[in-house]
């Protein structure tokens, strides 16, 4: 399936919502953490595939907000498996020059996940292939009202005036500020919502559905992905015979 990529069309960004790690433990007779464990394979497997095909940033969709309302056995085992798998991986990424970054309300993670992320974050800062970012205690409402709340606050100072308030200002409010929008997103389990994920940044983003459960999410799953990206016709608002006019011109 790698041999029918077209390497001059590969997405720069690509965001995954990675679902159906409890339906997989519930399917194998196990405890929802149990999917949670087998669903770090997907991981190194999507973050080693993006690397070699060069692109230029993955986003995770890790931990939301909504998530620390489960219950606290299943948040504690994720916390500790979440510090555990940085801890493991962090000379993997290294080796691989992988940047790790992080978006959400990371103040709110336990102080040893804190202290893990943030010193991958710092010795994995100079690298320069694929960037890494995960959502961790993200949720896209809260984001925007983050948002809205600074920009508020520096009005409030006279440091901004509100007619100068546009889109472009209105992302470097966000906590994808240095990040590129994502071009692909996709979505593991077959559920069809975007579950309060990037909402701002996915706003042209094509959007790919697969029925394969996270822990179960290979490399050809990516693959096809990619390719049904390719395949599509990315207008922006406009008509397909504007868009054959551009490149014609």
């Amino acid at each position: 399936m790698k041999e029918q990529l077209d390497m001059n069309k590969l997405p720069q960004h690509i965001a995954i919502i990675m679902d159906g790690n409890g339906r997989w433990a519930k399917k194998k007779g196990a405890v929802r953490v149990f999917g949670h464990q087998n669903a770090i394979r997907a991981v190194r497997e999507t973050t080693e595939t993006c690397a070699e095909l060069g692109i230029k940033f993955l986003t995770l969709y890790a931990f939301s907000t909504e998530n620390w309302a489960r219950p606290k056995d299943e948040v504690d085992a994720l916390m500790t498996l979440l510090v555990n798998t940085i801890r493991k991986e962090t000379s993997t990424l290294i080796e691989n020059n992988v940047r790790l970054q992080a978006i959400g309300n990371l103040m709110l993670l336990p102080k040893k996940c804190q202290t893990e992320l943030f010193e991958a974050i710092e010795v994995t800062k100079n690298n320069t292939g694929l960037t890494l970012v995960l959502a961790l205690s993200y949720s896209s409402r809260w984001e925007i009202v983050e948002a809205v709340r600074k920009i508020a606050q520096e009005v409030a100072n006279q440091k901004l005036q509100p007619e100068a308030i546009d889109a472009t200002l209105f992302e470097q409010f966000l906590c994808t500020k240095h990040i590129p929008d994502p071009e692909l997103l996709i979505r593991t389990s077959g559920e069809m919502r975007i579950s309060n994920f990037l909402l701002w940044q996915i706003a042209y983003s094509e959007i790919f559905i697969t029925p394969i459960l996270w822990p179960d999410f290979r490399k050809e799953h990516l693959y096809e992905a990619i390719i049904a990206y390719q395949q599509r016709e990315r207008r922006f608002g406009k008509t397909s015979e504007q868009l054959l006019n551009s490149v014609v011109s």
